[in-house]
């Protein structure tokens, strides 16, 4: 399978539609992605403005030359970046919608916990409704860029993702992805405000009628009145 399909290509930069179970971390197969990526199009080097976790598909932002690249990097070093994301759980959560935060620590084996410190802490806000009996659709929006943070702030209001095998106590093997979806992107560009919005296309509980119609009514995201607690 093809590990990404093209959204977007401008002179300045590319979006793609990263293909669940692909890395894009340095430590991982990122060359090996980005190579393919200008191999297939036939450009030049790509530079990686920010990261998708290896289970989560979805808009990846990358810079076609190091100018763009660097003031790509720098909206989301300010959070000035929109990004939107959804997810499925098989798990009734605490509370339906609001404010997700806390400070994020190491836990075992590479893991990471939400506390309730707040420090430096991650910040999420979220939606959620009932997709399906036993299906639970979240709409997630991260004000913060920490490792692993949407996973983590699911799992710590009792809602873990289907088939993150890290946060999902009852990991289904069964599962045929990781339900994580970046599915919009905004920034500015060039005095503009350009936003880029991408459904999944791959993972049967993604492709539910049911979750199709939910996603319609949430476009665009940036519009919904977002809980603020």
């Amino acid at each position: 399978m093809k590990g990404y399909s093209l959204v977007v290509q401008t002179d300045d930069y590319l979006i793609i539609n990263k293909a669940p179970g692909v890395s894009v971390h340095r430590d991982e197969a990122e060359t090996g992605l980005l190579q393919q990526i200008a191999t297939d199009l036939s450009c030049g080097p790509l530079y990686l403005v920010h990261r998708l976790d290896k289970m989560t598909s979805g808009l990846l932002l990358l810079g076609r030359h190091a100018q763009a690249a660097s003031i790509l990097s720098q909206q989301f070093q300010l959070r000035t970046v929109e990004k939107y994301y959804i997810a499925l759980s098989d798990q009734k959560p605490r509370k339906k919608q609001g404010l997700i935060k806390g400070d994020m620590e190491r836990s075992r084996r590479g893991s990471w916990k939400l506390t309730t410190g707040m420090s430096n802490p991650a910040v999420t806000r979220f939606f959620s409704c009932a997709a399906s009996p036993g299906l639970r659709l979240f709409l997630l929006r991260p004000l913060t860029g920490k490792t692993h943070q949407l996973r983590v702030a699911l799992k710590s209001v009792g809602a873990a993702i289907i088939g993150d095998q890290r946060y999902h106590s009852a990991s289904e093997q069964s599962a045929d992805r990781g339900y994580l979806h970046a599915w919009c992107l905004a920034f500015d560009w060039q005095g503009e405000r350009r936003e880029y919005l991408c459904d999944p296309d791959i993972g049967e509980l993604f492709l539910q009628d049911a979750v199709k119609q939910q996603l319609e009514s949430w476009k665009p995201p940036g519009s919904l009145a977002w809980p603020k607690a």
